[in-house]
């Protein structure tokens, strides 16, 4: 096999998400319903969510609500127990370093555990649509593969770098519930917490009890 053909195996093995990305996410949008934003603290945000079973009607329905909250709270990418739902999904719109624009979804979605070569990490700021107004530096490897289904339940793989790279491993956590905020050190968990505390979020969220 030449390395062009392995290239081109490669490439295949990947969604195309970067083309129609205006209009597929529109149309999301336009069907689906914004909803407000659970935050820390919130129960579903810290159990492991549910692996998605039924490719229906109400999965798509989920999708187009989820695409309709992302877009209301300005955020690149929102996890289903981010609008309170126990289901692994999870939605994006994102740019890469290079600035071109990533949109799709994923279902169970599991990240590859990456060869020591490609793990280059990242040390640049990160926040949370859960965590609102706080910001953290945290180190990720820029490069990411995350593995799993598509709407109608066939079988996706989904590669990003730099900045997208961060956000497919973000949105994964979420649904194995980890924020990145658990990822910080004590001492910058509690940093970030203060930022939320003293800040006041821009879209809906919902109050914790």
């Amino acid at each position: 096999m030449t390395q062009q053909e392995t290239d081109e195996q490669i490439n295949e093995e990947f969604v195309v998400d970067t083309e129609d990305c205006e209009a597929r996410e529109l149309a999301h949008r336009e069907r689906g319903t914004a909803r407000p934003i659970t935050v820390v603290g919130n129960p579903v945000l810290h159990r492991e969510c549910q692996d998605v079973t039924e490719f229906d009607d109400k999965l798509a329905a989920l999708i187009d609500d989820m695409f309709a909250s992302q877009k209301a709270a300005e955020g690149v990418g929102l996890a289903a127990n981010q609008i309170g739902v126990d289901l692994k999904v999870f939605v994006y719109d994102c740019p890469d370093d290079e600035g071109v624009r990533h949109t799709g979804v994923v279902v169970n979605p599991v990240l590859d555990e990456l060869p020591a070569d490609r793990r280059v990490l990242d040390e640049s700021n990160e926040g949370c649509l859960s965590v609102p107004t706080a910001y953290a530096e945290l180190a990720r490897p820029d490069y990411a593969v995350v593995r799993g289904q598509d709407a109608e339940g066939n079988p996706i793989a989904v590669q990003g770098t730099g900045y997208f790279a961060r956000c497919l491993q973000h949105e994964t956590d979420h649904l194995y519930g980890r924020l990145y905020i658990d990822r910080l050190s004590k001492r910058d968990r509690k940093d970030a917490l203060r930022q939320m505390e003293e800040g006041t979020p821009r879209y809906e969220v919902v109050p914790n009890d």
